[in-house]
């Protein structure tokens, strides 16, 4: 079976194992999107570690959860953002002002909506995290 978004399962993986009270859980396929949006998590203080192996079957990423994560998910379609449209979308996926936060893939690499307002970036919103 093909699988059309790596992402999205990864974050739904990580959702459902929060929700369950899970410490831990092992992500397969694993890709350099998803180890760069493991790292933010990580920077924000969502996720404790994260440890990727490669495997014959290619990578396979273990996650350390810490119980700080409320929700996580893709934002589908991935709508392109300007610097001037932030709050609109801060809005709609986040609960309050503040309060998580949205991944943001730029010209620069995938950061989040704080640090790419400060640089004057746009982009196309990826996933949000609270």
């Amino acid at each position: 079976m093909v699988m059309n978004d790596t992402l999205a399962h990864a974050l739904s993986a990580i959702n459902n194992a929060s929700n369950r009270g899970k410490q831990e859980i092992e992500i397969y396929p694993s890709s350099k999107v998803i180890n760069t949006i493991m790292e933010l998590l990580k920077v924000e203080g969502y996720i404790e570690n994260f440890e990727t192996k490669s495997t014959t079957r290619g990578k396979i990423t273990t996650v350390k959860l810490n119980g700080k994560i409320n929700k996580i998910g893709v934002i589908k379609p991935r709508f392109s953002i300007k610097i001037d449209s932030y709050e609109k979308f801060e809005k709609r996926y986040l609960p309050a002002k503040d309060f998580g936060r949205i991944f943001v893939s730029t010209t620069k690499g995938i950061m989040t909506h704080i640090s790419s307002k400060k640089e004057n970036n746009g982009g196309k919103l990826l996933a949000y995290v609270y």
